[in-house]
């Protein structure tokens, strides 16, 4: 029979899959012999196997009653119990952390009977009455899908009443009549009173956490971050402790570490006299941990030692939720703390320096979308701005944006093009959908350990919070600052390293960062003037980017077409061009010599002079270049594209003459000439017709005249003492003998341009680009005439799934993403299993003929990290990517070595 449920003591770290996150490290801090109340978890099989079949597997009543005796037991209370009642929590928790994501419900086991017995035992009935309407309104929010506006405008109508402002100024009276209102709103929206049975009230709770699973939030956040939509969640039931039982009391979440900035020391918000969610929701501001420590420093002191416990246990910044019960600590969570992208960098260098954690692992804790993030442009210092108020510096960046009050409306902008910052009061699991879309968030209430800071933060989002300053009337559309009333017809900018917020637009400039990468250490120290924190990150992004460098077996190349774009390249470091794709040098002006070459007759005077000046032309882009790229490899993509793109549209031409033929004006015979070359070159499925080799076959003397512009380029290279490393790759290569027409005509050209110079060209290889399935599943012939192999992913992928991407990207891949079809573009990711099976086939064919022959990849999925990782297991030489990409593709390719040596 499979086991469902864990006692906290029988679980660790190491068991997230089974416990998820919040139950294996409740169970870690049990190990630890930390004050952590008892309970027990519910794994994500049991999740699992309620998402499969429907219902909550028999077998889990049963294990629960065995568990929740064990607790009873250990508490000496029952739940429910009308004299002494146990109450529990029960909270979801997945294996990777989903902020605000899914559900929690407090103080399971009240009713209108135990409410009694727990002010009697408490002391207190408007404790006890507040924890029974908190029990009501969550569970009526969370489990029974009504509507949380109901629960919020009932408590702010009786506030307004009461004539105050804040919940704790509410009284034990008023609390009951809550309760009493709150009874009546679950009655009219189910049609059925709340229960009072205690351990129904536990199992519908249990059963609403699986269903939150796959709540639309849940699965846009799994779909953003790329977390499977299988691995299901578990639930932990936990013994209820209370930081509402007055001044003695209270909540807090607290960092061993800033994690916006990553400096060690005290950071974490703290609520006296408030209960669980109150901190995290952001409905109160909240005062700094520090405060803690004037009301009680026996718990301060008691926290700080724990929390330093944590850190040296993990070796990592983590993330603390505690509460104080007159006067006692309980530890209610931990986990490794999602962070900044600045912080991420500081911190990993941090514990490096104090010998927490080596190099490697110090890399392991970074990644290239963070590094991709501290390359994104900021507010320019000295650029004017109109400041009108400051808040929180939750997570940093610059975001400028027409203002939007909630989803709808920032769905909307994005939609139409128009960036948008996200201004809320406070935001809650429900307003994800506009937090993805939108630049950044701004916030009137709430800290760093608000929802908002928490889940931009893991999204890589600029948001400022507790913006007090502000009044916002998301109804009338409205953010009032002292006089000024703003509306969603004006733009804002937020500052989250600095939490200053400006009207209008702001300009911006090159991150630091940005600088450091391609200018040097010096010069990017020298960009981030007198801040030290910023000095403090770019040396620690120096440290781990060299690292990486000194690690990684992957070289890092750039997709380059022009000197501009290969002088970028090597500033951010890139080793050499895997990509030139010359079919970008015969466009714009240059496009009517390829007309009249195609329009002319093989063997034509016309074609030949055409020939002469396209090779020309080639020859003087690749003598820039390669002179760029002096002493590294360059590879040159012979023209690749559809012949059809260098010539006028087929229905232009025909909608011209037609109308000069009904209008009675003569016909250009130009035109009519075109027409004709037009229609017998035009293809239903371009794509896979007339390019690549094909074109170089069925026009002869395209390709030569590259490979000699090539060859006549590096030769006059050389002879000035210079060291180009020309490689020529033939596109869309399925056959050898495609591969070995090319090869004779392109040996015979570097041999006769060598003697003609009389210099050396034997270091000029010739390679094919693997871009079809055929070319892989051949690899091990292709290889016979290949000196190296570069996979054009972009095209594999096309000719592996069957669809062309400029036609299906915008049509149904949203809907198929949203159907979990695609978790993430097979474009923007390597589709693993299956391009990704036959790019691994493709190497162990090639290799056995070659064991040593040089391969790549060029395709865009050389900068993502997650390919990158793939490219590197399946023993690629080289990734290419395009120039901004290379320090992203450089840090990832560190971080595969290390991880594979662990």
């Amino acid at each position: 029979m499979v086991k469902y449920v864990y006692d906290f003591s029988e679980g660790d770290k190491s068991m997230k899959d089974l416990l998820g996150g919040k139950g294996a490290n409740l169970a870690e801090m049990t190990k630890l012999g930390l004050p952590v109340p008892p309970g027990f978890t519910i794994s994500t099989e049991a999740c699992r196997a309620y998402l499969r079949e429907g219902a909550v597997p028999e077998s889990l009543e049963t294990e629960v009653t065995t568990a929740l005796r064990r607790v009873e037991d250990q508490m000496g209370r029952q739940l429910g119990d009308a004299s002494d009642p146990l109450l529990v929590s029960v909270r979801s928790g997945a294996k990777f952390s989903m902020p605000g994501m899914m559900e929690t419900v407090l103080n399971i086991g009240l009713n209108d009977v135990s409410v009694n017995g727990l002010a009697t035992v408490s002391g207190s009935e408007r404790f006890a009455w507040d924890s029974y309407r908190r029990l009501i309104q969550m569970f009526g929010k969370t489990v029974l899908d009504i509507d949380g506006d109901l629960f919020l405008n009932a408590i702010d109508d009786l506030k307004a009443a009461r004539g105050v402002t804040a919940d704790t100024e509410l009284t034990a009276e008023d609390m009951r009549e809550l309760v009493d209102i709150f009874k009546g709103i679950v009655k009219d929206a189910t049609g059925k009173d709340f229960p009072q049975d205690a351990r129904e009230q536990m199992d519908l709770a249990t059963e609403a956490v699986f269903r939150s699973w796959n709540t639309e939030r849940a699965r846009i956040y799994r779909r953003r971050e790329r977390i499977p939509h299988d691995l299901g969640t578990a639930v932990n039931v936990c013994t209820m402790v209370f930081g509402n039982m007055g001044e003695d009391s209270g909540t807090g979440v607290c960092f061993t570490r800033d994690p916006s900035t990553g400096h060690s020391g005290v950071y974490g918000d703290y609520l006296t006299n408030a209960q669980g969610e109150d901190v995290v929701a952001g409905i109160r501001n909240t005062l700094p941990l520090s405060a803690l420590g004037e009301q009680n420093k026996a718990v301060y002191d008691e926290l700080r030692a724990i929390m330093r416990k944590l850190e040296t246990h993990y070796r990592d910044l983590c993330d603390i939720e505690f509460t104080v019960e007159r006067g006692k600590l309980w530890m209610l969570q931990t986990r490794v703390g999602k962070r900044t992208a600045a912080a991420a960098f500081r911190v990993a260098i941090q514990l490096v320096d104090e010998k927490l954690i080596t190099r490697d692992e110090a890399l392991s804790r970074v990644t290239g979308d963070q590094l991709t993030q501290l390359m994104f442009p900021q507010f320019d210092a000295s650029a004017e701005k109109e400041l009108v108020a400051k808040g929180m510096a939750a997570s940093p960046g610059a975001a400028v944006g027409k203002i939007v009050f909630d989803n709808a409306q920032a769905e909307a902008a994005a939609a139409a093009g128009v960036k948008c910052v996200l201004v809320r009061r406070e935001t809650n699991p429900d307003d994800l959908p506009g937090m993805v879309v939108a630049e950044g968030v701004l916030t009137a209430r709430g800290g760093k350990t608000s929802h908002a800071a928490v889940v931009a933060r893991g999204m890589g989002k600029t948001c400022v919070c507790g913006a007090e300053a502000l009044n916002i009337d998301a109804e009338a559309g409205t953010v009032t600052i002292g006089e000024r009333v703003l509306t969603a017809a004006d733009t804002i900018a937020i500052d989250g390293q600095t939490g200053e917020i400006f009207i209008g637009e702001v300009a911006v400039t090159d991150s630091p960062v940005t600088t450091y990468l391609s200018h040097g250490l010096e010069a990017g120290l020298a960009a981030a003037g007198e801040n030290e924190g910023t000095q403090e990150l770019i040396r620690a992004v120096d440290q781990l980017l060299s690292h990486a460098d000194k690690v990684r077996r992957l070289r890092v190349r750039a997709n380059a077409d022009t000197p501009e774009d290969s002088r970028r390249a090597i500033e951010f470091g890139a080793e050499g061009i895997g990509l030139c794709r010359t079919e970008h040098m015969f466009l714009g002006a240059r496009r009517p010599i390829v007309e009249r070459l195609i329009l002319s007759e093989e063997g034509s005077p016309e074609r030949a002079a055409a020939f002469v000046e396209l090779e020309t032309l080639q020859k003087q882009d690749f003598l820039e270049m390669l002179e760029v790229m002096d002493g590294k490899a360059m590879t040159v993509r012979l023209i690749d594209p559809p012949l059809h793109e260098f010539l006028p549209s087929l229905s232009e031409l025909e909608v011209r003459i037609a109308v000069a033929r009904a209008t009675g004006k003569a016909v250009d015979p130009a035109d009519e000439e075109m027409l004709v070359t037009v229609r017998r070159m035009h293809e239903q499925n371009p794509m896979l017709g007339l390019r690549g080799v094909r074109l170089g076959i069925y026009l002869p003397g395209l390709f030569a005249l590259q490979m000699r512009a090539l060859c006549e380029a590096a030769a006059d290279l050389v002879a000035q003492g210079k060291a180009p490393h020309p490689e020529i790759m033939v596109p869309l290569v399925g056959s050898i003998r495609e591969l070995q027409l090319i090869r004779e005509e392109g040996e015979a050209i570097i041999a006769a341009v060598a003697a003609d110079k009389g210099v050396d060209l034997s270091g000029v290889t010739i390679g094919a680009m693997i871009e079809l399935p055929r070319a892989a599943m051949t690899a091990e012939d292709l290889a016979t005439e290949a000196d190296f192999f570069s996979f054009g992913t972009n095209d594999l992928t096309q000719t592996v799934w069957g669809f062309s991407r400029d036609d299906v990207e915008s049509v149904f891949f949203p809907r198929y993403i949203e159907s979990g079809i695609f978790g993430v573009s097979p474009f923007e990711s390597i589709d693993v299993h299956g391009v990704g099976t036959v790019v691994a086939e493709g190497v162990r064919r090639a290799r056995s003929t070659k064991p040593d022959i040089k391969l790549g990849v060029c395709g865009e999925h050389g900068g993502d990290p997650l390919s990158i990782h793939f490219f590197h297991e399946v023993g690629l030489d080289y990734v290419s990517c395009s120039p901004f990409r290379v320090p992203v593709a450089r840090l990832e390719a560190g971080r595969a070595a290390v991880g594979l040596s662990e």
